[in-house]
């Protein structure tokens, strides 16, 4: 069990420093003479992290399976002594921290992903229509009204639907966790000039002044619980997408997410 655990606290420095590494490098990599060796570096450090993250989620698995299997045996047990019931309760605390980690992960190995977008010619409002429709139930359970207003004409992209729809989603979940289960989340599409446009806003808390410019620099979060990646990864990808995404803010009336995405001509 301890070369186990020293096992995994290995793996988990190696991905921190990998980390360090990629955001590093993803800094630096300004200067156009040595752009294409960075990006070489880059990618191969993002592989090494990729592996990295997968070696962790192995045994964070393992330990997950046997927690589910310890609790049943407890909640089987004849003789529900109060030793037993804090047992319980210590292993629901250890699960809900397992799933979070599990969670950052995921999010992380999104971030650092470099894989080549598989675009194709699709409507930007079809897109958002999928999400608005996947998320609406989510939304509904925390007391949440998504309003849509689709544009009255085809807004045709080169997109990586994946992608996009994982954009659209970590900017939907964004806005929920922004007003703490209540309030409405507003989807607007439109044509400004040569550009397809998509706005997201929310009626949440709004972004503190200080925080405002950090809100796509990886792992800040206003939320203690936060991967802090979510808006970085949206970021990176519309940036992918030779598209701009922007945010417009005023404290205790909600966030308006702007995204910029190059017509098909």
């Amino acid at each position: 069990m301890q070369q186990f655990i020293q096992r995994f606290g290995v793996a988990l420095l190696a991905v921190i420093v990998s980390t360090v590494a990629v955001l590093w490098f993803r800094k630096s990599s300004k200067n156009q003479t040595q752009k294409k060796e960075k990006q070489k570096q880059l990618e191969q450090l993002s592989k090494l992290t990729g592996e990295l993250t997968h070696e962790i989620k192995n045994p964070l698995s393992t330990i997950k399976v046997n927690l589910k299997l310890t609790a049943e045996d407890l909640q089987n047990s004849e003789n529900k002594s109060q030793t037993t019931r804090r047992a319980l309760r210590k292993i629901e605390v250890i699960q809900k921290e397992m799933d979070r980690l599990e969670q950052i992960l995921e999010s992380f190995l999104r971030y650092v992903d470099n894989a080549e977008l598989q675009k194709t010619p699709l409507d930007i409002n079809s897109i958002v229509s999928d999400m608005v429709d996947f998320f609406s139930p989510k939304a509904h359970s925390h007391s949440i009204t998504i309003r849509h207003q689709l544009c009255g004409k085809p807004l045709l992209c080169n997109i990586d639907e994946n992608m996009m729809k994982q954009v659209i989603l970590n900017l939907f979940i964004n806005a929920t966790q922004a007003m703490n289960d209540q309030g409405e989340l507003i989807v607007k599409t439109d044509k400004r000039k040569k550009n397809a446009i998509i706005q997201i806003s929310d009626t949440g808390t709004g972004i503190a002044p200080d925080k405002l410019p950090f809100v796509f620099e990886p792992y800040f979060s206003s939320r203690s619980r936060g991967s802090g990646l979510g808006l970085p990864t949206a970021k990176r990808i519309v940036e992918q997408h030779n598209g701009i995404i922007y945010v417009d803010t005023e404290q205790g009336k909600g966030t308006l997410f702007t995204i910029e995405i190059p017509l098909i001509s």
